[in-house]
């Protein structure tokens, strides 16, 4: 179990100014790391069971293919010709989790990650937890895209983000996994909702991706920027059995939730990003991953928030690649879990809330878990919004 510190105690008390709307019970989420503890170390033994197996080396051989192409496609699109940064960086002992070196930029004489092995064949994270919240800014049939950067508002460091899928039942990768990312930009702000964010009409930094065959999904973002009460951090939420609706969106309504998490950024890997414009002119309170309620509760040694990254280039604006392996209860469904609910959704005729609020349930029309209101609209065409 989690040691609770004097610093975790003190940021569950805070939990009420995370998000504008998040309530949480502090000892309900003491409860939770034991149960989280349990779930990862379940997960951590079925995944030894199956690891050395023949499909599942097969699967690891052609990731780290995928990435090395990836890495190198990116750097020719870019025009960096300078070697890739190598910035080991000192091992912290806060919490479990930030002992483990994320960072796993390495250099050759011609500027090419050499040896491959040393990069891309360690072991990548796993996040073993079935759950965390997704917060209240979740907003359902966002746009089918990869690059999830716009004209507006998305101005940062690139972040090329790669998340597989495994279910720790098999070691075998999960295919036609829906996958929902968004993050707020570099100043703090989040798209699809309103309390003093985006507008439900902006749809900047989010969008939703059906996994490969190998259970993996690409987007194009940017490094998320901070607010006042939550570390910086990048939401995930994945839907098993989703179905293309007829206007060519992803259907999730009557899927299954099969993971809520959110990834986790170094905080040394935050300071250097935030020394770049536009973060600089973000004037809202900074918390750090020791302080964050969330991360504090994520964090364990059977599973890590934290994805494996490198530095394209020489330096952080060159933009970063990061790479996390998930691996989540195929057949599970959180959906009726009260950390699930979706804030708004998004229609042919503009965005549309809810009334859900985290640990309050909802308002207005909207059903327990924020479920839909009917007759506001159909969902939404696939077009996205010009990207940058």
């Amino acid at each position: 179990m989690v040691a609770f510190s004097k610093i975790a105690v003190a940021a569950l008390a805070g939990f009420a100014a995370a998000h504008p709307g998040e309530k949480r019970d502090e000892q309900k989420m003491k409860r939770e790391i034991v149960a989280r503890d349990h779930h990862a170390r379940n997960g951590a033994r079925s995944l030894a069971k199956c690891g050395d197996a023949d499909y599942a080396k097969a699967l690891k051989t052609r990731s780290i293919q995928r990435r090395v192409e990836k890495v190198q496609s990116l750097r020719k699109e870019r025009g960096i010709k300078s070697a890739a940064r190598k910035d080991k960086r000192t091992l912290e002992d806060l919490e479990a989790y930030e002992a483990i070196n994320h960072n796993m930029t390495g250099t050759s004489d011609n500027g090419i990650f050499t040896p491959l092995e040393e990069v891309f064949s360690a072991d990548t994270s796993c996040i073993l937890a079935p759950y965390v919240t997704d917060g209240p800014y979740y907003v359902a049939g966002e746009l089918i895209r990869s690059n999830v950067r716009e004209a507006d508002f998305t101005e940062g460091v690139d972040l090329y983000l790669e998340v597989q899928y495994i279910d720790i039942n098999t070691c075998q990768p999960l295919p036609k996994v829906a996958v929902d990312i968004w993050n707020c930009n570099a100043t703090g702000t989040y798209s699809g909702v309103e309390s003093g964010q985006g507008g439900l009409n902006t749809t900047f930094l989010r969008g939703v991706q059906l996994s490969d065959h190998d259970g993996v999904v690409q987007f194009e973002t940017i490094f998320p920027g901070h607010y006042d009460g939550r570390a910086i951090h990048t939401h995930l939420l994945s839907h098993t059995g989703a179905s293309f609706e007829s206007n060519g969106t992803i259907g999730v309504f009557d899927a299954a939730v099969a993971h809520i998490g959110q990834l986790f950024w170094p905080d040394d890997l935050r300071e250097q990003v935030e020394s770049t414009y536009p973060y600089t002119d973000n004037t809202q309170a900074l918390t750090t991953n020791d302080e964050d309620m969330w991360s504090i509760l994520q964090a364990d040694e059977n599973f890590d928030p934290i994805p494996e990254y490198v530095y394209l280039g020489d330096s952080i604006e060159d933009g970063l690649f990061a790479w996390i392996q998930i691996g989540i209860n195929g057949s599970a469904d959180y959906t009726d879990d009260d950390y699930y609910g979706i804030a708004a959704y998004l229609a042919e005729d503009g965005g549309h809330s809810t009334g859900y609020t985290v640990g309050g349930g909802s308002g207005g029309d909207a059903g327990g878990n924020g479920t839909a209101p009917t007759g506001t609209g159909a969902m939404p065409t696939g077009a996205a919004p010009t990207s940058a």
